[in-house]
């Protein structure tokens, strides 16, 4: 595919995104008042730093592609970063091809901009951008995860990695900041590569913040954990980042505002009190049954069921035309829903409420991939962390997991202020506004 770009006058407005996955707008605030990220201090004085909400489920994959599309699931099509296939207990992966909406890349494309994007998550395989792609994670293939191809042998050249192993990592916390270190460097030396190529809008988005979090979150602000200066460490090392590429901007727009620069997160992130098993609760409960005593997927699902979920709280429901042995009728679907969510909403552990609220997906989504969606959508309280995974017996649990993701406690930090009543799908609009607004000749 062949995009045309205009020729850009010296003052073509460009913008510039850095984003820091699941850094929460409370842990941000405390490291800038304790000195551990003293650029974010300078630079977000400058302008609005926002909590900001995002779209549910808070996962990586929803909210980053409600991000880059600016719009929300009911419109793109991603749930999660599984799905079921079409008519089945499958389970597929939603690919970037496949989404069903348009990103603002594509739609800056149009008018002639270009632009460089590294390391967005849910962007695999690549697929031609107007500009330069390198997908984030879940990439497993560099070859396929780049546009142009031509990129590829660069990549290797400068020892580029998409991702840490989250496998082994979750485990060994030495392998885990030693990869945390590699992929940084390497995310910087694709900076300072893509930096110099020509464009209107650059963005680059830091994954290792997530990882540290999900295995070291307890080591955030306990000094008496044995990883709780590498944590700070870690954080440091990625303010200094973010004060590079700040740096870099200015230098190349002249505009000590910093007007067109952006920074935020695709969720929040809290510490784990407990696991919730949402499965083994609906199997408990009455809701999800199997044919099988030792069954390990949905394939074993039960024609009675009623009830099923994927990660992190998505229940569907197990209707007729959805599924091949479901038996809910669709006028059903809502009770069962309000049953669920209300028997949720009573779940406590030790005293304490497990859920917050639960959202009816016909409620919730709206658009023309809204029949796609869950039935049903949890809302956990700080500190319980839900889980689809096929568990039977007690819902309850730990695994080695410490932080676990939250949905009303991302960032945003901006040069103007937003909308009071704004979320993760707002902020395309924005950045399109200032490349676009009188630029009719791109420059």
């Amino acid at each position: 595919m062949a995009f045309k770009f205009l020729k850009r006058g010296k003052s073509a407005p460009k913008a510039c995104v850095f984003g820091v996955d699941g850094v929460p707008h409370k842990l941000l605030r405390r490291f800038m008042d304790e000195g551990v990220m003293p650029r974010a201090v300078e630079i977000f004085e400058r302008g609005t730093l926002h909590r900001m909400k995002v779209t549910l489920p808070e996962v990586s994959s929803v909210s980053w592609t409600s991000f880059m599309t600016g719009a929300g699931p009911g419109v793109h099509g991603v749930y999660g970063f599984t799905d079921f296939k079409p008519r089945s207990y499958d389970i597929r992966f939603p690919s970037f091809p496949e989404l069903k909406a348009s990103t603002f890349w594509d739609r800056l494309g149009e008018k002639g901009k270009r632009s460089i994007v590294i390391n967005q998550p849910s962007t695999y395989p690549a697929r031609p951008i107007p500009g330069m792609l390198v997908s984030g994670f879940v990439a497993i293939d560099m070859k396929r995860a780049v546009h142009p191809i031509t990129l590829y042998d660069k990549l290797i050249e400068m020892d580029y990695e998409i991702d840490v192993d989250s496998r082994k990592g979750g485990q060994d916390a030495d392998f885990l900041f030693k990869q945390l270190r590699s992929t940084l460097e390497g995310r910087e030396r694709a900076f300072d590569y893509f930096w110099e190529k020509e464009w209107d809008l650059f963005e680059i988005v830091v994954t290792g913040t997530d990882r540290l979090m999900h295995f070291q979150m307890d080591g955030a602000f306990d000094e008496s954990h044995g990883n709780h200066q590498r944590f700070l460490d870690y954080y440091h090392d990625v303010d200094a980042f973010l004060g590079r590429a700040f740096d870099r901007y200015i230098e190349k727009t002249g505009d000590e505002s910093g007007a067109g620069f952006f920074a935020l997160s695709d969720h929040g992130f809290t510490e784990i009190k407990e696991e919730f098993y949402l499965n083994a609760w609906l199997e408990n409960e009455g809701y999800l049954a199997y044919r099988s005593d030792n069954a390990t997927g949905f394939e074993e699902i039960a024609p009675g069921a009623l009830a099923l979920a994927l990660d992190p709280t998505r229940i569907y429901i197990h209707t007729a035309d959805r599924f091949p042995r479901g038996g809910v009728r669709s006028d059903e679907v809502r009770p069962l829903c309000e049953e669920l969510r209300e028997k949720a909403l009573a779940v406590e552990y030790q005293g304490e409420k497990v859920f917050q609220a639960g959202h009816l997906g016909a409620d919730l989504y709206s658009g023309p991939e809204k029949h796609r969606g869950p039935d049903l959508v949890l809302v956990a309280n700080d500190g319980y962390d839900v889980k689809g995974w096929h568990r039977s017996g007690d819902p309850f649990g730990r695994s080695h997991f410490t932080g676990m993701h939250n949905w009303d406690d991302a960032f945003l930090w901006s040069p103007d202020k937003m909308p009071e009543a704004f979320d993760i799908t707002g902020i395309a609009s924005v950045i399109e506004n200032r490349l676009t607004k009188g630029d009719s000749n791109g420059g």
